[in-house]
Order: structure tokens, then sequence, then C-alpha cells
């Protein structure tokens, strides 16, 4: 088609046809409205702007690079698998084959855990991923790190052995653990690319400042860790890389944050009591999977998008699916700005605000989850729009799919079907919310008990206060207590994996850093361009 126009200019109808593909929202349509260009000269400035405007008809996306094109065939793909999972241990239920006394239907659990040797096969797990974070490599294809160190005393010239020492290295690590730890951080804990956090085999808990930050990186997989009471800490230099230490500010609290980074899955974790959320992704991160985890005794319990004003996490896509989101939570599971978040066959126990809210528009894409109202009348509502009119909201694509409301819950759908941006969300069928206590059953970290609603948590080290110092230790732990006991028994025995710990490994140069241009910087630049083109337009008009 441009070849032809170019062939054959036609000054009116070329430039018609060239102003519908700039996004309507995009300054430089505006402003190629008013230019009166010879056509030449009009079709290469508008291929520059059409690809540095981020439209769904160019190849090229700047802003928004690591999005995939159809998010509706990734949850349609993960419908697939659910099915074939729960079918295959259907079938070999009946045929009272032994394999299906572990098999639970849930794809990510049946993937690996039928395998009696996979402690020797770790890196299998890899291959288990879901949604949209299942591209996350971690470290496969890396070396076995043998965390043996629970300390944290130096931020900056980390002790060989210790899970800071490990995260922070260049290349591809697979890190185990030798024994159950008690990790209390001292700053938040930067992990570099391709890196996984495999707490299988023993029982990990991590706590402190910070506590996990994942900044400007790709490919990451935490699997089976205690995430709980972290605080914030910062104003201080904290070495990122074996090369680079640097001065961070004050962190926010958070137990797991996602900034700007992509390829990212988090599978059998347990989060708990953190000041601020516990599980945070902002700032143009895309490409994430929420698995398998357990949640509870919390306020603002997820977080998706920077601010309403961050267009750059219209990119973002996110899968929450099989987790669990227990008792005393109050709020955000998720709460969402831009982007397509696809919620599916998760327990929602209850909340005590709202379960999903959002603003900016997000498209929610909620399938074959059980979501149990509390008691509160007016607490009843499983969604939440945030600081918008109705009269916005009403077009935005909120939709639930073969969800089950318990107890009075109720789902307020929105949006006319197909969206310009992230089209409909609709999906294959989903599996009957009848099997969620099956999906769910291992929700957490394995081995540790189940929350009976009303019991709450203890961790040992913690006496439930709501502030002062939680563990006699001097420090101000933030106090954000509670009273059940974590189990402290390893669940398979410890260590169970290979003997190459991290002596001997060779380090490799520095790994990803990913970047991308602000919403102000495009538009500058294409404004330039404009302008240079104009002034010069007599030179072009000659091609």
């Amino acid at each position: 088609m441009f070849l032809f126009l170019f062939q054959k200019p036609d000054l009116f109808r070329t430039q018609c046809l060239f102003l519908r593909l700039i996004p309507q929202n995009s300054p430089a349509r505006n402003i190629l409205k008013f230019l009166v260009l010879p056509s030449r000269m009009f079709l290469v400035l508008t291929i520059l702007l059409l690809w540095m405007s981020g439209s769904s008809a160019a190849s090229f996306n700047l802003t928004l690079p690591h999005q995939h094109p159809d998010p509706d065939s990734v949850a349609d793909e993960l419908q697939r698998t659910v099915n074939a999972s729960v079918w295959r241990r259907q079938m070999l239920s009946e045929s009272k084959d032994q394999t299906s006394s572990c098999l639970t239907g849930n794809p990510i659990d049946d993937c690996w855990r039928c395998d009696p040797n996979w402690a020797a096969n770790r890196q299998r797990l890899a291959d288990c991923g879901i949604g949209f974070g299942r591209d996350a490599m971690g470290g496969k294809g890396g070396k076995i790190y043998i965390v043996t160190d629970s300390s944290d005393s130096d931020p900056t010239n980390p002790t060989p052995g210790t899970l800071r020492h490990a995260v922070i290295q260049f290349e591809p690590l697979w890190i185990i653990f030798s024994a159950d730890m008690n990790i209390k951080l001292k700053y938040e804990l930067i992990i570099n690319n391709f890196k996984t956090i495999d707490g299988r085999g023993a029982n990990v808990h991590i706590t402190g400042g910070g506590c996990i930050t994942i900044h400007s990186v790709s490919n990451i997989i935490i699997h089976n860790i205690h995430v709980h009471h972290c605080k914030p800490s910062g104003n201080a230099n904290i070495r990122s890389t074996p090369s680079h230490v640097g001065h961070w500010g004050l962190s926010d609290g958070d137990g797991i944050s996602i900034f700007d980074s992509r390829k990212i899955w988090i599978d059998h974790c347990s989060l708990s009591y953190c000041k601020d959320g516990l599980i945070d992704a902002t700032m143009g991160s895309t490409g994430i999977t929420i698995s398998n985890s357990y949640f509870s005794h919390h306020d603002k319990v997820m977080l998706l998008g920077h601010d309403d004003k961050y267009t750059q996490d219209s990119g973002m896509q996110v899968t929450i699916a099989f987790n669990h989101f227990g008792e005393a939570l109050s709020q955000r599971m998720p709460r969402c700005r831009y982007g397509y978040i696809h919620v599916v066959n998760n327990d929602f126990t209850a909340w005590e605000m709202y379960a999903i809210g959002g603003s900016a528009r997000p498209t929610i894409n909620s399938q074959g989850n059980r979501y149990t109202a509390p008691v509160d009348p007016n607490a009843k509502e499983v969604t939440k729009r945030l600081d918008t009119a109705e009269t916005e909201w009403a077009a935005w694509n909120w939709r639930s799919e073969g969800d089950i409301l318990v107890n009075g819950a109720f789902f307020v759908p929105s949006g006319a079907g197909l969206s310009t941006q992230y089209g409909k969300a609709s999906s294959v069928e989903p599996k009957s919310v009848a099997l969620i206590n099956q999906l769910t059953m291992n929700a957490g970290v394995f081995g540790a008990p189940r929350y009976n609603v009303g019991q709450g948590i203890v961790y040992q080290g913690f006496n439930g206060s709501n502030g002062g110092d939680d563990n006699s230790d001097g420090d101000d732990d933030g106090g954000y207590g509670g009273n059940t006991t974590i189990n402290n028994n390893p669940i398979y025995g410890n260590g169970g994996g290979s003997n190459d710990g991290y002596h001997g490994m060779i380090f490799k140069g520095d790994g990803y850093r990913s970047s991308s241009l602000s919403s102000s910087s495009n538009l500058c630049i294409q404004i330039i361009i404009i302008l240079y083109i104009v002034k010069n337009y007599s030179s072009l008009s000659t091609l």
C-alpha cells in the first residue's frame, strides 16, 4: 500500500488515509492536520510519526516494546492448558493409573511435581510457566548456586554464600538453599537478570528492609518463598551487580517490588504483613505471572500501575492465577491502572473494601474465580472504579465470565466489547469454578499450614504487636504481627539439588537493562522532526 501511494500520490486522499493511522490522542495527529505539505513529504513525515506514536497499525512501538500484540490469545491458551491438565487427571483417575494420585489439574504443579526426581531436575520448573509471564527463564541453563549463609551484614560487599551475593551476579543462576533459613535483609534485595530463587526443599523466610526489588531487569522466577514483615529501608549504598554499588533512596516496604521489568514469574509464595504492598508492579513492567500464592493479613495487597498519568503502563500485561486471597485482606487484589489484567481461577476468601479496583481504563478479564463477600452489607461489590465518574468508566472493558459469587458478592461489568488497544476481554470457556478448591489447594509455600479463618498467623520471632520491636533484637521492625506459627520443617528434605556451589563460578559481562522513552521525550522528538522537515520541505519534495 505504501509503495502504491508513493507512485501515485494524491494529496487529500493520502493525507486522510495516513491521519487515520495516527492514534486519536497523539499530539502528532493534531499537528499534521494543520500542515499543508507536498504529498511525498507528507508521506515521509507521517510514516516517521506513525512509527513513533505507538499505533497498533505500526510494526514498531518504541513506548510499549514488550507487550503481547494479542493478549486475549494468551488468556485463551491458559484456559486450554488448564482444561487439558484437568482432563488428563480425570482420565488417569478413571483408569486407576497411580500417576493420577499426584495430579491436581493445576497445570503448573502437574508439570513438575509428579517427577520423583524433581530435585535433580529443578530447572524443569522454567518450562511450566503460564500466562503473560510464561517466557520467564529465570536462571535456566545456568549453574546451581547454593545459599549457605542467611546473613546480610554488608549490602555493599555481600559475603559469598549469601542470597544477596547470589542475586547480584551477572550470569544466569538457579539459586537454592542448603537448609531452612530466616533471612532478615538490611536493605532491599536487588536482583540482577536471569535469576531463579527456588525455595523448594527448605523453609525460607525473607523479612526486614525492602524486601525484594526487581528493578529494570528481565527473566526472574521467585518460587516457594515466605515474604513477610517487610519495612521501608534505604538511603544507603547497595550493590546491585559485582561491578556497581549505587545509592538507593528509601524503599516503600513492599514484599516484592517490580519496577520497569519484564518476564517475571512469582509462584507458590506466601506474602503478608508488609508496610506497603505485598506485590507492586509499576513503571512499564509487563509480561508478569503471579500464581499459586497465598496472600493474607494486609491492607493494600497488589498494585499494578504507577499512577494515572503514567501511560507507559498501558503495555502492562499480568496474569493472576490459582492464588488464594485469604483472611484479613482489605483491598487491591489487585488495583490496576491501564494494561490488560487476566484474573483466573483464584479463590477470594473475603475483603474489607473491595477485591478488584482500578482507574485509568484498565482491561479486567475475570474468569472462573470464586468471590466470597464479607458480612458487611456495604462491601459486597467485588469491583471498584476509583476516582472516576460512571460516565467515563462505563466504557472500560471489565468482564466477568464463569465466576461464582458467594454471600451476596456482585461484579459490576462494563464496556461494549472491543477495545481499540486491548481487544475484547474474552476467551474459551473457563474451567468450572467448582474445581477452585482443587486448583488452589497448594497455594502458598508447599507444606505450610492452611490459614484458617479467624486463627491468623504468627511467624517465629515476631510477637504480633502493631508497632515497635517485634523480636527483641533492638531494631524497630514495624510490628505487623499475627498469631499462627508457620511450620519450620523442610518439605522435601534439605538440599535436594546439585552439589555445585558458588565456588569456581565464572562471571560474565553486564546483563540486559531495559529502557524506554517517556511520553514527554517522545513528544519532543516528534516536534523536532516536524519542525526540521517543515523547514527543509523544499529539498524533501524533490524526492
